[in-house]
């Protein structure tokens, strides 16, 4: 039996989503310096953390943080691709510790950023 889905959970879904596009994209402009945690989204909308959660992954089928971690590794890839900042930059950009961003990068992609860029630039 497939379940249905309420208007108002795709509803903060969509806001979730919103949000977090607007983020990451000032954040890599850099508008802000600093990273959102999933708490503090949950406040831009006004809802509980878990409360977002739960509704996320309800409609979605993914946690909040996946789909954040999934949009920082899309936006890494991008940076790095495309521009001739550092490492070092790209990491500090998206507030993260050098070292701390080539294992989170390497972790989805299976590949260090430099390893990444040595790559897709030859």
């Amino acid at each position: 039996m497939q379940q249905v889905i309420s208007s108002r959970k795709i509803e903060i879904t969509e806001k979730f989503i919103l949000e977090l596009d607007k983020h990451l994209n000032e954040l890599k402009t850099g508008v802000v310096e600093k990273a959102l945690e999933i708490h503090e989204l949950a406040d831009l909308l006004f809802i509980k953390k878990n409360h977002l959660s739960d509704t996320v992954k309800e409609v979605l089928g993914k946690s909040p943080c996946d789909i954040y971690e999934e949009k920082l590794v899309a936006i890494s890839k991008d940076l790095i691709e495309h521009s001739n900042k550092p490492i070092s930059e790209i990491a500090r950009t998206l507030d993260y510790d050098p070292s701390n961003f080539t294992k989170f990068f390497k972790r989805f992609t299976g590949r260090t950023p430099k390893e990444y860029r040595n790559e897709t630039q030859s």
